[in-house]
């Protein structure tokens, strides 16, 4: 009786933590985007190269 109830319970556990999934649906506009500092961290060159308020600074456009 009591492995039974250990199993009963072990099953009711396992329900509950496949239950529990977070969806991170953002904003819908597609992926999220980082700051264009944090992009700068990560691909390197300048953070202006990365920010979508300095396209006309940029040359060759």
């Amino acid at each position: 009786m009591k492995s039974m109830i250990k199993i009963t319970g072990a099953l009711i556990v396992m329900l509950m933590m496949t239950s529990c999934v977070v969806h991170d649906h953002g904003n819908g506009n597609g992926p999220k985007k980082i700051p264009p500092g944090q992009a700068k961290k990560i691909y390197g060159g300048s953070a202006k190269d990365y920010a979508p308020g300095q396209v006309k600074k940029r040359g060759g456009y």
